[in-house]
């Protein structure tokens, strides 16, 4: 018996049967070559159709030369894409999946870089996505636009694709005509609703026109309530209404956020999950057509089955949950939900390679984006299984022993402290990042599956490995704070200046509940990513009053690749944290610090009962370059202090070369 019956259960769209209700939905994976979908892009989208997903809803493409967003979009407006994505296709029908392509076009929200071409939009208003203006749409403008639409669905059914889905959400083009704010034509294409909503259905009407009654039409939309300028949820539901009663309407999707509230559009650990269920709950109660899939932070299948069962969507998109495992849907209907690798809800590699233009990835799955390369999320048994040790617990030795284990290797890994995780366990503790902890849970799940050997409280010498009979030594020792304190931007300085006088603690040890602070602490915090972020919102939740000094021009600047840097300062300001950006930490006193203004030389002292410094950390390898004839791999902190993707990545690297 499935402990989700109702996600598991088959539904129809156009007279095609999905077999369950979860969806791989569209979203930006940047993985086109010139242009053009290659083997990555296939290799991929295949990866989640072998894994159980019932529909894939493809990379978005462009329908028009002003609306290129990326530089991984692909080729607009040319036939030279169809027999590119028939090898895209194809091999997702034979393994059982749906699959769809989301057609799309930013308007206001473009991206000059890219597109070197106007903004095309309703009303001529300024992007949220650059900061250039849009150019107001002729009305032979609007007739081009929806001509590109169709020529794109036309293309999308030659190469194999079984429907698009037309994007209306986050604020994009059609969003713009649907609202108000962003719409103030006075012509046929503005005013009423009516005429706000022409555009849309006239592409939806002519798309089934072109491509036949049994092409599936998807409709993309989403709600937000950050701004009254935009979209209410009843004028929202009075729209799909309007749409639905065409018939043309197979599925509305609903996601959340958008240009004007990009942080809530890829929600970060920093939000709830299931986000859009409460509306699409509404849309299902004024639709007759169109079935609902209800998207947004539905990170796990316990939270997909309670979304259908309780009748708030008859679908659900999972993205994130799909990037971490793409085989989430073949595990859950084997009944092995528990084994399924929970995404995190950090964006850092997925929109946050995204976000700089890179393919995306994955932090805890690093083989997202490398299945064409890696054999996707699977593994081949080795050739000749050996013994292998791995020492350290942390991302990279937890990720070489898993992998090694499922190659059929003999692991042993081994921990000096009672629990796995190293820092990523500290950055687990800090608040709402307990999905962290959830993940090192999973690897002792699987660590108990796979048999591999976990010692813990278990320090290991360089005596004890040479003596150790395993064949292979994977040193994943990790990192440790400088002992110096050496800042970066005061390279001459060496040692932080005052750190004699005590009372400067590492973010590992206010972590670890080891520091002394006192009621005022200052966080020095060079790498603006979590580290400094996170162990600041601790400290000032705690009660404490925190002053955060970067030489950033504002705080969590890492973070702003993940799109969580605006609510994390917001959450820092709302309990009292004063920011000080664009300084270094000249002295310390042990009662106080003197910082310098990197902007104009000047200097304030600062009153503080402890000093906390996140600088880069120094790699921890105190062993020889080798152990005699066994073979020895250094990876993660040890080989170079950096953050956890690298980690993982050359955990699961090394454990496919050995």
């Amino acid at each position: 018996m499935t402990q989700h019956p109702k996600l598991l259960s088959p539904i129809e769209l156009r007279g095609l049967t999905l077999r369950n209700r979860i969806v791989f939905g569209a979203h930006t994976n940047n993985m086109s070559d010139m242009g053009l979908p290659g083997p990555r892009t296939a290799a991929y989208l295949l990866e989640r159709a072998l894994g159980g997903a019932a529909m894939i809803v493809a990379e978005p493409m462009p329908v028009h030369r002003t609306g290129v967003l990326t530089r991984g979009n692909f080729l607009h407006s040319t036939d030279e894409v169809i027999p590119h994505f028939r090898k895209v296709t194809e091999p997702v029908k034979e393994a059982g999946a749906a699959i769809l392509q989301q057609l799309y076009h930013v308007g206001a929200h473009g991206d000059s870089d890219l597109s070197f071409a106007p903004h095309w939009s309703p009303s001529g208003h300024a992007s949220y996505h650059d900061s250039d203006g849009s150019h107001r749409m002729t009305g032979a403008e609007i007739e081009e636009l929806i001509d590109a639409h169709v020529a794109a669905a036309v293309r999308c059914r030659k190469a194999g694709f079984q429907g698009v889905e037309v994007w209306a959400a986050y604020h994009s083009l059609l969003d713009q005509f649907w609202t108000p704010w962003s719409n103030t034509r006075d012509d046929q294409w503005g005013g009423s609703l009516v005429n706000r909503t022409r555009f849309s259905r006239t592409i939806i009407e002519r798309i089934r026109r072109a491509c036949g009654e049994d092409f599936i039409i998807g409709l993309a939309v989403s709600t937000s309530d950050a701004h009254d300028v935009t979209l209410s949820v009843e004028n929202l539901l009075e729209i799909i209404a309007l749409h639905d009663a065409t018939g043309h309407v197979d599925y509305v999707t609903c996601g959340h956020g958008g240009y004007l509230d990009f942080e809530r559009l890829m929600p970060t650990f920093l939000f709830a999950e299931k986000l859009t269920a409460p509306v699409t709950e509404q849309i299902r109660g004024v639709v007759k057509h169109a079935k609902v899939t209800s998207e947004a932070h539905v990170r796990t299948p316990e939270n997909a089955e309670a979304i259908i069962a309780s009748g708030q969507a008859d679908l659900v998109s999972i993205v994130r949950g799909q990037i971490a495992d793409p085989h989430l849907a073949r595990k859950t209907m084997e009944g092995r939900a528990e084994d399924v690798r929970g995404c995190i809800s950090c964006n850092q590699m997925c929109w946050g390679r995204r976000s700089r233009d890179y393919w995306i990835s994955c932090l805890i799955n690093p083989s997202a984006g490398r299945e064409w390369e890696w054999g996707g999320d699977r593994f081949t048994t080795a050739e000749a299984p050996k013994s292998v040790l791995v020492v350290g617990a942390g991302p990279a030795g937890l990720e070489a022993a898993r992998a090694a284990a499922e190659r059929g290797h003999r692991v042993e890994i081994a921990e000096a402290a009672p629990q796995v995780g190293g820092q990523f366990r500290l950055a687990g503790m800090q608040p709402r990042r307990a999905q962290i902890l959830d993940l090192l849970d999973w690897y002792e799940r699987q660590f108990a599956k796979l048999g591999v050997a976990l010692r813990l409280n278990t320090f290991l010498d360089a005596d004890d490995i040479a003596a150790h009979p395993a064949e292979v030594v994977i040193l994943a020792t990790g990192s440790l704070p400088d002992p110096e304190a050496r800042q970066r931007w005061l390279p001459s300085a060496g040692p932080l200046p005052g750190l004699e006088n005590g009372r400067v603690w590492a973010p590992e040890e206010v972590m670890r509940r080891e520091a002394g602070l006192g009621d005022t602490v200052i966080v020095l915090d060079e790498g603006g990513n979590w580290r400094g972020v996170g162990t600041a919102w601790m400290l000032a939740e705690q009660g404490k009053r925190v002053v955060i000094v970067t030489p950033d021009p504002c705080v969590g600047k890492e973070v702003a690749r993940t799109s969580a840097d605006g609510p994390a300062r917001a959450r820092l300001a709302r309990l009292g944290a004063r920011f000080v950006t664009e300084h270094v930490v000249s002295r310390w006193h042990g009662n106080g610090a003197t910082v310098r203004s990197l902007l104009t030389g000047d200097e304030e002292t600062i009153p503080a009962s402890g000093l906390v410094v996140a600088t880069t950390n120094v790699a921890f390898d105190p062993f020889p370059e080798g152990f005699g004839d066994k073979t020895v791999y250094r990876i993660g902190d040890c080989a170079a202090p950096r953050q956890a993707p690298y980690a993982f990545h050359e955990g699961r690297k090394v454990a496919l070369q050995i």
